[in-house]
Parts: structure tokens; C-alpha cells; sequence
């Protein structure tokens, strides 16, 4: 038993207390259920004192069968909300709420933070968990600031969450070996959980000494494009580069100077990403027999002309490789774009095909 609990249940920061639920929470429960609430879990209406009254009835014989933990959230003397915790073995999952007027002043967090450490401490928890819609900001920002990681989201058919038009949920987690939030390290990796990571793309411009390039034909797209791919977690984009090529078509060029960062917005089923194009050199047009195909994702590769270009890629692939090459034969150092043109200096996105 830790110095936050008592003998009856209780757990208490100092600030918040938790407190098994018990009848004379009915009312002020009853009366601080508002629409927020009701969106969140899935009702319609909000309940009555007798329906309650028989939900803390469950609640209380699934604490005594040790799977489920339900407490009012206690601040300033009043009933403000509630928490919850469902052990699993060794996986506890967590939910939360506040009450109307009684949002915004960090008890949420200091309530789950209380159970996750009485989940560790008490109920020989190796992980605390949490699911929220990713539309519901506040419970993010509570799960956050109770020192749960965010790990990524599953997908959930519609219907079948908590919510009638949700369709997917962020998971949210900490362990019991995780550094505090408290310690840098800790706060570190907490603060980069949440963080956004923009896909990377690495591409090379490999040109003949005719001034064609080398583009692909994809499996999984009708277009052409550049050699390249997706950059791993933690490697260089400038390697990634090498290492596509070399996977894809069996050719070892190394990738030298960068000369363009185009920004491609959503498209497709794609997520946005930025796409950095290398130099791959002029090479005699000879080393197109060399190439030895990933049939998996590529269909045909030769060297194009720009009509060819043209005709062959996407509109904002062509605009990519041509603002490549321009920046090539102007010597100019690499330059920014956006699907393959210019920024809209009025912010808008450039169509993407």
C-alpha cells in the first residue's frame, strides 16, 4: 500500500482525492452529466438517478471481482468526475471524466497519474493504457500530462467504438520501468511521443548524357516517378536515397548534392510527406542493362526525355523533375516547392494531379 492510499481505498495527491463510489455520489453525478459526457461515451441521454444507481450496483460487484476500479474524483470538497481502472494481468486500462464547470484545472490528470501509480505500485501493473478518439483534445492533453505515451493509433469499424462516428483511436501507454515525466529523459521521450513526424521520401535524379532521366514505372501506381523511397526511422535521407536504388534496380550510385525539397500534400490514400531529391549523376546510358528490377514495386525503368516526362509522370512528379533540372542547370543551390511548383504565397496547396 503506498503513502497516497488509505485503508479504506482512498488515494489522494494532496489536491485530488480518489474515493470508491458510494450512494451520495448518485446525485452529483447525475447533475454534472452534460452533453461533453455524453459525446465521448456514446450516450444519448444522459442518466437518470435510478439507472445510475444500478450502474454504481455493477460497478461495485465488478470491484469486488477485482475488474473494474471505479472512483469519484474528489477537489475543493466536491465530487468533480471519475476514473476507472480495468486489470488485465498485467495490463491495466484507464478512463476518465470531469463534470461540467469543473474541466480545465488539471484534476483529470492528477487522477489518472494517482491511478497509474496505484495500478503499478498496488495491482503489480506492468503497463497502464489508454485508448481516446483523436477528436477528444482534452483527454489527450490529460493522458499527456499523466505521463502516458502516445504509440499510434488502431483503427476501429465504425459503429463499433464509444462513439457512433469514430473511426479510430490513439493508444496511449506508460510502463512500469518508463522514466518518470519529471527527469528529462522522461520528459524527453513523453514530449516526442506526441510530437508530428512527417513522412520523408528520398529520390535520386539520375541523368544519361543526353540529358534523360531515369524514371520508373511503379506496381502500385499508373505513373512514373524518380527512383527512391520512403526514408527508415533514424537513417539519413541522403543514404536512403543509395539504398532504394540499389534495393529497386540493383544499381549502386551514390547520392551527392541535394537539389530539391518538395512538400507533397495529401493525396490518394497518401499522407502529406516531404520528398528530397539528390543528385545521382550523369551516367553513360549504358547502365540501363545493368539494371536488375524489384518486381515487387517496379514494372520498367529507362532513361526519358522531358516530353517523355511529360507524358509518363504525374503532373506534379513532371513539375518536380523539372524544377531539378532547372536547379541543375543553373547551378542554383536546392530550392523549395510544393508538389513540384512553386509555394502559393496565399498558402493554398497546388493541385496534385
Amino acid at each position: 500500500m503506498t503513502d497516497a492510499e488509505d485503508h479504506a481505498g482512498t488515494l489522494s495527491d494532496g489536491v485530488v482525492t480518489l474515493r470508491p463510489w458510494t450512494e451520495e455520489d448518485i446525485v452529483p453525478s447525475v447533475d454534472g452529466h452534460d452533453a461533453e459526457i455524453m459525446r465521448w461515451f456514446g450516450q444519448t441521454a444522459p442518466p437518470t438517478y435510478d439507472e445510475l444507481r444500478g450502474v454504481f450496483s455493477r460497478w461495485e460487484k465488478e470491484r469486488a471481482a477485482g475488474t473494474r476500479l471505479g472512483y469519484g474524483v474528489h477537489a475543493g470538497g466536491r465530487l468533480v468526475g471519475g476514473v476507472e481502472a480495468r486489470p488485465a494481468g498485467h495490463v491495466v486500462s484507464l478512463s476518465w471524466w470531469l463534470f461540467a464547470g469543473d474541466r480545465g484545472q488539471g484534476y483529470a490528470a492528477r487522477a489518472v497519474r494517482l491511478l497509474a501509480d496505484h495500478a503499478f505500485d498496488d495491482l503489480g501493473a506492468k503497463r497502464v493504457e489508454a485508448e481516446v478518439d483523436p477528436r477528444n483534445t482534452a483527454s489527450l492533453r490529460v493522458a499527456s500530462r499523466a505521463g502516458l505515451r502516445r504509440e499510434g493509433t488502431r483503427r476501429v469499424e465504425p459503429g463499433m467504438a464509444d462513439a457512433a462516428d469514430q473511426t479510430e483511436t490513439v493508444v496511449l501507454a506508460r510502463l512500469a520501468s518508463d522514466r518518470q515525466a519529471t527527469e528529462p529523459e522522461g520528459f524527453r521521450a513523453l514530449l516526442n511521443s506526441f510530437l508530428p513526424r512527417k513522412r520523408a521520401i528520398s529520390q535520386l535524379l539520375v541523368r544519361d548524357l543526353d540529358d534523360r532521366v531515369l524514371i520508373c514505372q511503379l506496381t502500385y501506381k499508373h505513373d512514373w516517378d524518380l527512383p527512391g523511397g520512403v526514408v527508415e526511422v533514424g537513417e539519413s535521407p541522403r543514404l536512403a536515397a543509395a539504398r532504394e536504388v540499389h534495393e529497386e534496380l540493383a544499381l549502386d550510385l551514390p547520392a551527392g548534392d541535394l537539389l530539391l525539397t518538395d512538400w507533397l500534400p495529401p493525396w490518394s490514400g497518401w499522407d502529406d510527406a516531404i520528398c528530397l531529391v539528390f543528385d545521382g549523376g550523369a551516367h553513360d546510358s549504358a547502365i540501363a542493362g545493368r539494371i536488375h528490377r524489384q518486381e515487387r514495386e517496379i514494372r520498367d525503368a529507362e532513361f526519358a526525355s522531358v516530353e517523355q516526362v511529360r507524358e509518363r509522370c504525374a503532373d506534379f512528379t513532371a513539375r518536380r523533375i523539372e524544377s531539378a533540372l532547372g536547379n541543375l542547370a543553373a547551378g542554383r543551390g536546392p530550392s523549395y516547392v510544393e508538389s513540384g511548383g512553386t509555394p502559393d504565397v496565399e498558402g493554398g496547396q497546388h493541385p496534385t494531379s
